[in-house]
């Protein structure tokens, strides 16, 4: 009797905990996700505290610029590349960055103005969106 009780209890408590994630999951594609991000600015929060600014222009021109977070040192802080929606997939292709290859990203809305990304290689992030 006992087991019956903690194995009710332990799933009944794992349904509790994942149902707030499973409810504000709003992963976008298509027209949804060109909607979310075309003519905006997404500040991608960064691992020492600042955000990097990416702006995605209705011609199909992302913009990037890292020069307040003193990227220079390490890769041209400013560059203009192009992006894409691809199914569920945000895609963009800058010059340089990433040595030229095509990244592309899942973007769950979690706010009006809040998103996570998870990039194609496993990568992922919390940035804020504004415009």
């Amino acid at each position: 009797m006992l087991k019956k009780i903690t194995a009710f209890g332990l799933g009944a408590a794992l349904c509790v905990a994942m149902a707030p994630a499973a409810l504000g999951a709003d992963w976008l594609a298509g027209a949804e996700l060109k909607g979310f991000v075309n003519g905006k600015r997404v500040y991608l929060a960064t691992p020492f505290g600042g955000e990097f600014p990416l702006n995605y222009q209705p011609s199909g021109v992302v913009s990037g610029d890292g020069t307040s977070l003193g990227l220079g040192k390490f890769l041209a802080p400013k560059e203009n590349g192009r992006w894409w929606v691809k199914g569920e997939n945000l895609c963009q292709q800058w010059p340089t960055w990433y040595d030229g290859k095509a990244t592309c990203f899942r973007i769950e809305k979690t706010g009006d103005q809040s998103l996570n990304w998870v990039r194609d290689d496993g990568r992922r992030g919390k940035a804020r969106i504004d415009g």
